[in-house]
């Protein structure tokens, strides 16, 4: 790929001015400064020094907090600028398909990080400050994080697709195999074969596999030689992939892990893009799911051309009178309401399990006793009146089972075609490292 003209005259001119600096008299009462120097060269754009610097501390801070052995900071420092790589070449593809994270869209991410933290948004902005993030970065950072989120969604994830025969298949093999519940809580390791390596650099990656892994035959802890060693996209969160089923995982770790007890490293693991080490560090077992189903009918009046919102606040609360006067909820919902299939059938809207209706309605549904009647209730499609015929416990394993699989193999698929996708944007980017090796 050509070098980038522009950056050829920015790279001139820092490095004039980084030895000007190192060249000019020393003046007695001046202090050290500093430079902010590139670091790495990503196709038209750069990376420099400060933005390394500010990522190597996060990720520090986030290791020492879970009381991990930090590595050497040169392991570190290369870590993390590969990961600042692999951001930058998305966020040129997403500016280059005009793609952004407005504020309205940010602000409400940031509002429900904040609710899921039971804070409110200021509590939230001080605890970010009191622990040393800036909220304004935190903001800027959490943006970069969701237009790479709405880029793989657009490039990667619209593309996996899985059909019911796939579901099928899995399932019966989950079935015959005995493992259909199980679960297992992976860490991992990859050293990485570049495409179009040859013999001697195969040769040596399996060198440096082999080596890792005789460190962990030696009881070296695995989450320390993961940050250090690893290639893999969790290094930095030393080697876990979270939980896996099997179906979930890439099928060349199946079988070794047949063999594994908790806490067992496996032997290598050859595949096209390198050699790979797992560790099983949990496995969790069979259990059945029970839904607790309600059942409840509704009255609902929609805003029409005939009828504003407010008159529809007033005819349910003149209907919600009529109910407590002694009338049928039935009769009522069969000649007034506006939601045409239930009312058909007197207002039952079935069996319904959560999150089957809007959040609003669910709410004030779950707080009515069997018989009890709500009070006017407003969603998005208008005003309800909400009665609960009863409640129950149903075992729904099977479908909970169905689409457990379904979203297994998506996620798999997903994995595999964005490791595809990401490797495919290092490969043919251009990319130049200025690190500082003195």
């Amino acid at each position: 790929m050509r070098f980038p003209r522009f950056i050829h005259a920015l790279v001139l001119l820092l490095t004039a001015l980084g030895a000007a600096a190192e060249t000019a008299p020393e003046d007695s009462a001046a202090q050290p400064v500093q430079l902010n120097r590139i670091v790495a060269i990503v196709n038209d754009g750069i990376i420099m020094s400060s933005e390394l610097d500010k990522a190597v501390d996060n990720v520090r801070t986030q290791l020492l907090a879970k009381g991990a052995q930090l590595p050497e900071h040169a392991v570190l420092v290369k870590q993390v600028l590969e990961r600042l790589v692999i951001e930058k070449l998305q966020l040129q593809i997403a500016e280059n398909n005009s793609m952004s994270i407005d504020d309205s869209t940010l602000n409400n991410e940031v509002l429900d990080l904040a609710r899921q933290n039971n804070m409110t948004l200021e509590n939230f902005r001080a605890v970010l400050e009191q622990d040393g993030y800036s909220y304004n970065d935190f903001r800027e950072d959490l943006r970069k994080q969701l237009l790479i989120q709405e880029l793989r969604r657009q490039m990667v994830s619209s593309r996996v697709k899985v059909n019911d025969l796939e579901v099928d298949n899995l399932l019966a093999m989950l079935k015959a195999s005995g493992k259909g519940e199980v679960e297992y809580h992976l860490a991992h390791i990859l050293v990485d074969i570049p495409e179009a390596s040859g013999p001697e650099e195969i040769a040596a990656a399996e060198q440096r596999a082999a080596s890792i892994l005789a460190r962990l035959r030696n009881n070296a802890d695995f989450a320390e030689l993961a940050v250090a060693e690893s290639d893999g996209q969790t290094a930095l969160e030393g080697g876990d992939i979270g939980w896996r089923n099997l179906g979930q995982m890439p099928s060349l770790f199946v079988e070794p892990l047949q063999t594994l007890q908790v806490g067992d490293v496996s032997d290598l693991i050859r595949s096209n893009g390198g050699f790979h080490i797992i560790k099983l560090l949990e496995k969790r077992g069979d259990e059945r799911h029970i839904m607790k189903q309600t059942h409840a009918r509704h009255i609902l009046l929609k805003e029409d051309e005939l009828h504003t919102d407010a008159e529809n606040r007033a005819r349910i609360e003149q209907l919600a009178s009529r109910l407590q006067d002694g009338e049928d909820f039935a009769e009522l919902a069969r000649s007034h309401s506006q939601d045409p299939i239930s009312a058909a059938r007197g207002g039952d809207l079935g069996w319904l399990a959560p999150g089957d209706t809007l959040p609003a309605f669910e709410k004030a549904m779950d707080a009515l006793t069997p018989g009890e009647i709500s009070a006017p209730v407003k969603t998005r499609y208008g005003w309800h009146l909400i009665q609960v015929l009863g409640y129950r416990e149903q075992d729904n394993t099977d479908e909970f089972e169905r689409n457990r699989v379904r979203n297994l193999i998506r996620s798999r698929k997903y994995d595999e075609e964005l490791l595809l996708w990401l490797r495919r944007l290092r490969d043919e980017a251009y990319v130049e490292y200025r690190l500082d090796t003195t």
